[in-house]
């Protein structure tokens, strides 16, 4: 396959190679930067020319079966081009696993948390701990509860998290010191209108508040290391932690946050009840129909699309996104529009995201795959639509018996989320009506 060389291959990541300057990788990280979009945009035109091929044939109706199959191929190889541009894009977001950082500058209080809190992953030694939680009146922690991780560790958990797991990446996040959060929201507001200068002014209807409730739920990961990398002085050891349950949380919140149930876990903003957009209301999830069970129409296959688009509010379709799994993005590959120009364009960089329609696409693989009314594709402004909440304070309980010869860290945090502005997204069903 031969691979064109544009002026965007040679600097789409000159920013990336700027912020790695001095770094011994750098020429390296930019030239697997640059070859992995070379590749994905050398494959998206054979993708193109391929499927315009098969739609010819299936116009002539003389379609030819390996047509069909070498678009697959091609189709495949694009999912992995573009694995393989968010591994590299996630991997230039984090810090290399090193010897702990300088803590000089920070505050005395800090860097005495951080001094015991290694001590009790490295040794297990948690006197000091228990003194430091003793000194903030905390009686919910100790041997049963685990202790506190560093503010440090927290934060960067927490960053994480918002690169790994999409919808979080998408949401609002409110950070709680409780078990649930309560937030009031006008369903509808008070009444307004125009009067003279002299004129009687008539009492106005209220409005009306809804209380939304969502309650933090306890996630959990259980990492394991080695007592001698444990020992190991240059492993940076809060930094480990981070790395060893960020991608344990966000497999599992982004599941939680798509079709969760809200028992022991967030509600995900499918399992919500979910009307036609006609009949949409308050505390329910509107839809646009296909026309087709388990498929776009054949005649006008991006019709719905558009549908959907202008289904959502202009105050809300500003800042939208469309979010589905692989799955359904390899179908919405093949749509065009009335003038024969793709409507999906792939992502421009590393870090970047693909296109649908002029509107960005994020990848949930929670979202399910296109079949007889299934709602695989959501659209909206998930910054307004979902609110994900967190109980500050990551927990971590040291255990060196129950794997012996290894070490377990059972790690806990609580998180919680839910749909907040129901009018704010909207989904694609795929049925008839």
């Amino acid at each position: 396959m031969s691979r064109p060389h544009t002026a965007f291959a040679d600097t789409a990541f000159a920013d990336t190679a700027r912020t790695a300057a001095g770094a011994p990788e750098t020429k390296v990280a930019g030239a697997e930067a640059s070859s992995a979009v070379a590749d994905f945009l050398a494959a998206f035109e054979s993708y193109k020319q391929v499927n315009d091929t098969r739609l010819a044939e299936m116009e002539r109706r003389s379609a030819d079966v390996l047509t069909t199959e070498q678009l697959g191929r091609i189709d495949a190889a694009l999912d992995t081009h573009k694995a393989r541009l968010d591994a590299l894009a996630t991997k230039a977001l984090r810090p290399a696993l090193g010897a702990a950082p300088e803590r000089t500058e920070a505050p005395a209080a800090t860097r005495e948390h951080t001094d015991a809190f290694a001590a009790y992953v490295r040794h297990g030694e948690a006197g000091g701990l228990k003194a430091l939680e003793a000194k903030a009146l905390s009686s919910d922690s100790g041997d049963a509860g685990g202790y506190l991780v560093p503010s440090e560790t927290e934060t960067e958990i927490g960053r994480r998290l918002a690169v790994l797991s999409p919808i979080r990446a998408l949401a609002s996040v409110r950070t709680i010191g409780g078990g649930t959060y309560r937030k009031p929201f006008m369903t509808s507001g008070p009444v307004s209108g125009w009067a003279a200068e002299t004129a009687a002014r008539p009492q106005t209807d209220s409005p009306v508040l809804a209380e939304l409730t969502f309650p933090a739920m306890e996630l959990y990961a259980m990492p394991a290391a080695t007592q001698s990398l444990l020992d190991d002085a240059q492993v940076n050891v809060e930094e480990w932690l981070a790395t060893e349950v960020d991608t344990a949380f966000a497999g599992q919140e982004g599941v939680a946050f798509v079709t969760g149930d809200g028992v022991a876990k967030p509600k995900g903003f499918l399992a919500y009840a979910k009307v036609a957009e006609s009949a949409w209301a308050w505390d329910k999830v509107g839809y646009v129909a296909t026309g087709a069970a388990g498929a776009f129409p054949a005649a006008t296959p991006a019709d719905p699309l558009l549908d959907l688009v202008y289904a959502l509010k202009a105050g809300y379709r500003q800042n939208a996104t469309f979010v589905m799994n692989r799955q359904t993005q390899g179908a919405v590959r093949k749509l065009k529009d009335e003038n024969g120009n793709y409507l999906w364009a792939p992502p421009a960089g590393v870090g970047q995201t693909a296109s649908l329609m002029g509107f960005p696409v994020v990848e949930s693989e929670a979202m399910p795959d296109v079949a007889a009314d299934a709602y695989a594709i959501a659209f909206g402004d998930f910054r307004r639509f979902y609110l994900v909440v967190d109980r500050a304070g990551v927990r971590v309980l040291r255990d060196p018996y129950s794997a012996k010869p290894y070490v377990l860290f059972y790690t806990t945090k609580r998180v919680g989320g839910g749909v907040q502005d129901f009018d704010a997204a909207k989904l694609l069903k795929f049925a008839a009506s």
